[in-house]
């Protein structure tokens, strides 16, 4: 059994991992900035600010491994995710937290050598500055020498809060990964298999992987 502090646990993504991590008997922790408003989460929560180095070494000491799951509001800045990566890895390695896995986008896999998703012409408008914050964070994450094993999980193009638990997904790398007809795909639920397989039998350090069916 794993102990499992998990930022920005109101979130949609985050609640389909700690349902699975739960279900298959991991210990988990939610950090929200306020526990009141999340009365429906089955899990104990504590109040913390993931943009806080200090806040984050003080919730996340005595666990095993963090997920960060933090989404943007509308309003925040481009350096959003960039903050927030920062105070995870000074945080989480002040308080001996070995291992991050993030929650990321998928804007920044390449769709053709050297071409990302996010610069697609038919990317949508509505997504791109998220998008692009996003991949901020992955650079962040890539430049700066941290004793933190981190891993960066970007989902299918198309991450489907709706969609059937299969039981299955594929992994790849940079590169976007797309089913037989060209779409890119993964459900809530599925993504979220992956992402506790990968606390369970660790396969991925200091990278970026893709999850899709």
């Amino acid at each position: 059994m794993a102990k499992i502090v998990v930022f920005g646990a109101g979130g949609q993504s985050a609640r389909a991992f700690i349902q699975e991590a739960t279900g298959r008997g991991h210990q988990v922790t939610g950090v929200v900035r306020d526990p009141g408003r999340y009365t429906d989460l089955d899990v104990p929560l504590v109040r913390g600010d993931a943009a806080d180095a200090d806040a984050v070494a003080e919730v996340a000491a005595g666990h095993d491994v963090a997920l960060s799951a933090v989404n943007s509001p509308a309003d925040a800045p481009e350096s959003f995710y960039v903050d927030i990566t920062r105070a995870l890895l000074d945080g989480l390695a002040q308080a001996g937290v070995g291992r991050l896995l993030v929650v990321g986008g998928a804007g920044s896999l390449e769709v053709a050598p050297g071409s990302r998703l996010i610069d697609q012409p038919d990317f949508p408008a509505a997504f791109k500055a998220g998008a692009h914050a996003h991949s901020l964070s992955l650079a962040q994450l890539r430049a700066v020498d941290s004793p933190v094993d981190w891993v960066y999980v970007s989902p299918g193009a198309y991450f489907d809060p709706a969609g059937q638990r299969t039981g299955s997904y594929r992994i790849g790398t940079d590169q976007l990964l797309t089913n037989p007809d060209g779409a890119s795909h993964i459900s809530y639920a599925d993504y979220a298999i992956g992402l506790v397989d990968e606390i369970e039998t660790p396969r991925f350090h200091h990278t970026r992987v893709t999850f899709a069916d």
